[in-house]
């Protein structure tokens, strides 16, 4: 079983359900948060998929499925009402992780 695998298409499905709803049934900012969340969750669940398959990506594909859940997730909290002041530190969290993702995505290819 490819449990990353999974759980990049699973994000995937989520980012399609969260951007259907910012844009069918949430406004202000609620929806641009819904959509920003979604935005990135769907960009990373597909790099998930991608890298893994390549040779050393399978912690970047880790790196981009758990950085999405927390960068997305932190938004699509906020968009239901979780006070900002209870999550403040999960959005960049999120962001780093993805940022480290992407380092170590390069740094693989850099090796070879």
């Amino acid at each position: 079983m490819n449990t990353v695998g999974i759980l990049a298409a699973l994000s995937g499905a989520i980012a399609v359900i969260a951007g259907a709803r910012g844009a069918h049934g949430a406004t202000g900012d609620a929806a641009e948060w819904l959509r920003t969340g979604s935005h990135y969750q769907m960009v990373h669940a597909v790099a998930a998929l991608v890298v893994m398959g390549m040779p050393g990506g399978r912690w970047p594909a880790m790196l981009f499925v758990a950085g999405a859940a927390l960068f997305a997730g932190s938004l699509y909290a906020l968009a239901f009402g979780v006070p900002a002041r209870a999550i403040w530190f999960v959005t960049p969290l999120g962001g780093l992780v993805l940022i480290v993702g992407w380092l170590w995505l390069a740094a693989g290819m850099l090796r070879g």
